[in-house]
């Protein structure tokens, strides 16, 4: 059984993930190399628990119990050291991870579980560099951010792994009430970043054409498509709908969509221009510094509202 757990990274995703699982009562060592970002994950965690107290999700001693169960470290031997399960979340960087993972594989106990937070690289690619017996325990596990409040978990099974390992793995993030996704092929992206870049390239597309303003094209998205989404997956909305008329749908409106196989050209203009979205001040909407704050704020309290209207209560 799973009780001790590790994370590696304390960025965007790595002080999420850890403020995830001691939400539910685990044992959390968070590693990074700069301790600096350690404080700074300190902060962020307590800032995002209070925000979950102010909108009534989780108790107030939740909060102290939750933070209690951190323990912050800029060693990694002595972060992993007795832990069963390890994730990184760590720079999208193939060699950092290979290296990664052989030095976790020399430093962790033999039972110890293992994974990374990638959707990018593959899983074959990233443990090169281990132990045979260690690649039966060495998995994908992809979060989406924000950690602490997105339920999905997709958990990759590739054929490495026996199921019995898997299910351990399973039953953790069942626990802090995740919903798994089983993603059986080791495909670019897995499942849910696949299904995201299909919508924004077309997105992107609309926007290039001048079709429609950009909070027009966001406003069709999230009173449209987005609306049925929120509960009801494409297939069901298909089988709702009737399969025959998303066949004679598809046959005429697929030919006419974007088919692009690299970034949109609007995007990579941005990019260059410097307007990387909110954290630049500017992207496809305008961002005043003044207002930032209270905009990230605003997006929490609608995933949390999500969350309630979803029954995912912890």
């Amino acid at each position: 059984m799973i009780k001790k757990i590790a994370v590696l990274g304390a960025g965007t995703m790595g002080h999420g993930i850890a403020e995830a699982f001691a939400m539910h009562g685990f044992e959390v060592n968070l590693f990074d190399t700069d301790a600096t970002r350690l404080l700074a994950a300190k902060d962020e965690i307590r800032t995002e628990l209070a925000l979950l107290v102010a909108e009534n999700f989780i108790p107030m001693p939740i909060v102290q119990a939750a933070l209690d169960k951190i323990t912050y470290f800029t060693d990694m031997k002595q972060a992993v050291i007795d832990r069963d399960y390890v994730i990184e979340a760590t720079p999208e960087i193939l060699e950092l991870k290979q290296t990664l993972f052989k030095q976790l594989d020399d430093l962790c106990p033999s039972h110890t579980i293992l994974a990374s937070n990638t959707s990018s690289l593959k899983l074959n690619d990233m443990m090169a560099l281990v132990s045979p017996s260690r690649k039966e325990r060495i998995l994908v596990t992809h979060w989406y951010n924000p950690a602490h409040l997105i339920p999905i978990i997709e958990l990759s099974y590739f054929g490495n792994m026996p199921q019995d390992i898997y299910n351990q793995v399973e039953e953790l993030h069942l626990a802090i009430n995740k919903q798994t996704v089983k993603v059986l092929k080791d495909v670019p992206g897995l499942v849910a970043n696949r299904i995201q870049q299909g919508v924004a390239r077309e997105v992107f597309s609309l926007i290039e054409m001048g079709v429609a303003a950009p909070a027009d094209i966001d406003k069709a998205l999230k009173f449209g498509p987005a609306f049925r989404y929120a509960t009801t997956g494409q297939l069901e909305v298909a089988d709702f709908g009737g399969l025959d008329i998303w066949c004679v749908v598809g046959d005429n409106l697929l030919k006419e969509m974007d088919n692009s196989e690299c970034a949109n050209n609007l995007l990579r203009e941005k990019v260059q221009q410097g307007k990387l979205g909110i954290k630049s001040g500017e992207g496809f909407y305008q961002y005043s510094p003044e207002e930032i704050g209270a905009i990230k704020n605003n997006f929490m309290k609608k995933l949390i509202h999500q969350l309630k209207a979803s029954n995912y209560y912890i």
